[in-house]
Formats: C-alpha cells, sequence, structure tokens
C-alpha cells in the first residue's frame, strides 16, 4: 500500500498539489479502492469504518470530475449531521482548492434564505442533510438538473435518524444517469436494499474492520458504581494525563454536569451537544482541533465523522446503548494510524450493554482495576505541570494550504453583468499570474470575492486597481476576515 502514490491514479496535477499541501502523502486502503473506481463513473457500496479516511476516497474523485465551467451543482452529498456536512464541504473545498471547487453546506439550524443565496452562486458540489437537501428542493432553490454524482455518507446513520425515506425521495428528484457512492460502516438490511434499488450494478467494497479496530486503538473498561464515577474518572485522568481526551455522556443534561465539574477542578474543558446554537458548536469544535484545551465533553452529536487529528484518549462516561455508538465514539481515536486509548465506565446494571458491543466488535475488551491512590499520587505532579502548560497550538492542514491565500474583495457582481470567468480572463492576462494563481470566485448581486493564490494577493490587489472588468474600474480591496 505504501508503494502506491495519488498520482497513480492518473489525477490531475491541481488536485495533487493541494493533497500535497493537506500533507496526504500515501492514499488509505478505502481511497486505493475506491478512487480508481469512481473515477470509471462506477457506482460503489463501501463499507468502511470511520477514521478510515473515506472522505477523500469520494472527495477527490469528485474534484476530479466536475467541470469548473459549469454554473449548476454536479454533485450531491448525504450526510446525517449538519458538523460532517460542514466538514465534509471545507474538505472538498481543499482538494479541489487550484481547481477553483465550490462546495456549499446546507443543513437545518442556519437561516434559508442565506443557504438560497449561496445557492444562486456557482456551486459545484452541494453537501447537506437530508431534511435541508428536501426543504430546498420542494421551493426551487436547488436544482440537481446537472448533478452527475451522488453520495449517501454515513448510511448506517441516516437509517437509525429516520432518514431513509427522505433520502429516497430525494434520489428521485435527481438525473438517472449519475455516479452513486454509498458509505456505511455497517450495512444493514435496508442500507442494502438502498443499493440493489438505486444503484447501478455497485461494487461492493469492503475494509475490515475488527483488525483495525483492534490494532490501532486499545481498549479497557472499568466497572465502577454511578456515584463513584466521578471520582473515579479524575483519578483516570490524572493516571492517563491525556494530550487531547473527548468524553462522551449520554444527554446534553449529563454533558452540562460533567463539564461544570470539570471546570471546577481545574481541567481545560469545554462542550459540544445538540442543544447548543449551531455557530457555537461549529467555534467550540474549531478551538478543541486547534488545541485551546484538552478536554472535550460531548454527546454522540460530536461522534461520527468529525475528523481531529491527534486525539489521543476517548473516554466513555456513560456506557453507549447501542454498539455501533461504541464504535463511531471510540473511532475519533486511534486514527490514520496513529495509537489511541479508549476508556469505558460501565455501571454494574449495564453489562449486556458491555457484551453486546464485545459480540460487536469481536474481542473481549480488557476489564481494569481503578488506579490506586499511591498511583494517583505519583501521577498529579505531573497532570498539574500539563493543565498549567499553555496548550500546543496545532495548525490546520487546511489552514497551511490557505497560507498563501489573499481574498480580495470587488465592489460590483451579476447586477453589473459580472461572472467569474470575468475574473479569471482579466486577472490571468495581468503580468506575472496565471489562471493558476485564481482560486475560489464568488459573485453576489453587488459585490464579489476573489480567492489569488500563491502568494500573489498584493500584486493582483495593485494591478487591479487600474484595470478594468468588462469595461468597469472596480474597487478592490483585501476583504475582511
Amino acid at each position: 500500500m505504501t508503494n502506491i502514490h495519488f498520482k497513480d491514479f492518473g489525477i490531475s496535477d491541481d488536485i495533487t498539489r493541494a493533497l500535497e499541501g493537506l500533507g496526504f502523502t500515501a492514499p488509505t486502503e478505502v481511497q486505493t479502492k475506491v478512487i480508481p473506481v469512481a473515477l470509471t463513473r462506477r457506482d460503489v457500496s463501501v463499507k468502511s469504518q470511520t477514521g478510515s479516511g473515506k472522505t477523500a476516497a469520494f472527495g477527490i474523485p469528485i474534484c476530479e470530475i466536475v467541470d469548473w465551467d459549469e454554473n449548476k451543482p454536479q454533485a450531491l452529498v448525504l450526510t446525517p449531521t449538519r458538523e460532517l456536512a460542514m466538514q465534509v464541504s471545507q474538505d472538498i473545498m481543499s482538494f479541489g482548492r487550484f481547481k477553483r471547487i465550490k462546495a456549499t453546506a446546507i443543513y437545518g439550524k442556519q437561516p434559508f434564505a442565506y443557504q438560497r443565496s449561496e445557492l444562486k452562486q456557482k456551486s459545484h458540489v452541494v453537501v447537506g442533510t437530508p431534511g435541508r437537501v428536501m426543504d430546498h428542493i420542494e421551493r426551487h432553490t436547488l436544482d440537481l438538473s446537472k448533478v452527475e454524482i451522488l453520495v449517501i455518507d454515513e448510511a448506517d446513520e441516516m437509517l437509525s435518524m429516520g432518514f431513509i425515506e427522505l433520502v429516497e425521495s430525494i434520489i428521485t428528484h435527481l438525473p438517472k444517469k449519475r455516479l452513486t457512492m454509498l458509505f456505511s460502516a455497517t450495512l444493514p438490511k435496508d442500507v442494502e436494499k438502498l443499493c440493489h434499488k438505486y444503484m447501478d450494478n455497485p461494487l461492493d467494497i469492503e475494509i475490515e474492520k475488527t483488525e483495525q479496530v483492534n490494532e490501532h486503538i486499545e481498549h479497557s473498561v472499568y466497572v465502577v458504581k454511578e456515584a463513584a464515577k466521578f471520582a473515579l474518572l479524575k483519578d483516570i485522568t490524572v493516571v492517563e494525563n491525556p494530550d487531547s481526551c473527548i468524553i462522551f455522556c449520554r444527554t446534553k443534561d449529563n454533558v452540562d454536569q460533567l463539564v461544570d465539574l470539570l471546570d471546577e477542578e481545574g481541567y481545560t474543558v469545554d462542550k459540544i451537544h445538540g442543544g447548543m446554537e449551531q455557530n457555537e458548536r461549529f467555534n467550540v469544535m474549531n478551538d478543541f482541533k486547534r488545541g485551546d484545551f484538552r478536554y472535550l465533553v460531548a454527546t454522540d452529536v460530536a461522534a461520527r465523522g468529525i475528523d481531529i487529528d491527534r486525539i489521543t484518549h476517548v473516554i466513555n462516561y456513560d456506557m453507549p446503548l447501542e454498539k455501533e455508538s461504541y464504535v463511531h465514539r471510540t473511532g475519533r481515536t486511534g486514527r490514520a494510524g496513529e495509537v489511541g486509548k479508549a476508556i469505558t465506565l460501565v455501571t454494574p446494571y449495564e453489562d449486556k450493554f458491555l457484551a453486546a458491543v464485545e459480540k460487536y466488535i469481536g474481542f473481549n475488551i480488557d476489564q481494569k482495576d481503578a488506579p490506586s491512590k499511591q498511583d494517583v499520587v505519583i501521577a498529579r505532579t505531573e497532570f498539574k505541570q500539563k493543565m498549567n502548560e499553555e496548550p500546543e497550538i496545532k495548525v490546520d492542514k487546511k489552514e497551511q494550504l490557505n497560507e498563501d491565500i489573499t481574498k480580495l474583495y470587488f465592489n460590483g457582481g451579476k447586477k453589473k453583468k459580472i461572472r467569474a470567468v470575468d475574473f479569471v480572463g482579466t486577472i490571468a492576462k495581468l503580468d506575472g499570474l496565471t489562471s493558476q494563481d485564481i482560486g475560489i470566485i464568488t459573485i453576489q448581486d453587488n459585490v464579489s470575492y476573489v480567492e489569488i493564490l500563491n502568494g500573489k494577493g498584493s500584486l493582483v490587489l495593485k494591478l487591479m486597481r487600474d484595470t478594468t472588468i468588462k469595461g468597469k474600474l472596480l474597487k478592490v480591496h483585501v476583504a475582511n476576515k
């Protein structure tokens, strides 16, 4: 597997360049098996665990296949959660950065009018949750006539959240001639039925599960009475002293209570659950990715598809009641070949849930005794030292890719009959510039935003102050962030 490179798939230079900038070295197993098949436009049904790199497995072919000149969406990606929709859209734009691929995320709890405005722009890819996608279809604000690629991501989660009928309804609005890719950690019968009904002779790809779960994640379980859980959690975190840890609870009330308790104990901690405003959830997740705090307390809303590097520990403070949830939660650690730890606290009355999980993952989880008082005393000095240290801020790979990008504002848009192609034609003719230096272009009614790549933003800013677009001299400055 290590001898295979992305360029071996016949991917264009624009995309391989972006992948290099993102730190993608060799393709993962799921990428190796899916990308070449998808590029031939054969349908694929993929059974693959979370953390295996499947977003790139479908995101790279999408970026390769879509035509920049087409203004209507050419790919639709359906995801079960808002967080996943946002992340997938950002990943696709990162893969397609130098091809100027624009992906638009649409999901609930965000103003409909804002999304309608976004969908009026050139959007090559739309990533959304089924409910909001159907809203846009019914209100005729999402044109699916040019869609050539459909991706159903986390299909088993769609099923458990009651979205399968909605997904089927959306499919009936799509062109029949298309590439369809379905990804699922498990393949329940209803998901298999979906494959047979709406896919054309799909190639079934399965990435083995239990070996991956076992190889990269060290699983352990502690049996504890409910009243003693918090004391045990403190002792475990002192001894383990994680760099970055997600603690899962079953309910948002449990999350709120646990965050308050940990905060009082001096932990660098924040929370995420479904009762929070969407922007607040995004901000917390971004701060956690950056390493602003070490402990994130969350409900299962954070367990699916959120790609955060270097999470060293996952702790199930509340035992998940569904065996699939155990896999999705613990899959936040041990990603991309890194070793992680998954620790679960189980009350004496939850033994049947533990047995179901062990049967599902194919092995017995090691049962450990609580850390001794002596172990806790010995570890406490180092734990306190880490707590008082300024955390090391992690630079997001996507941010690194964006370092040489300047976003410029122009005071003209659709009402002045200006199109994206007009910006490309004008800027590419400037001295020292080519179309390769132009990134994503967003045209609104009265303003436009153009990303300039390769550190050439200041040059374009200077030259465009005296250069007309379609005979019009527009005001130009660096866009506000």
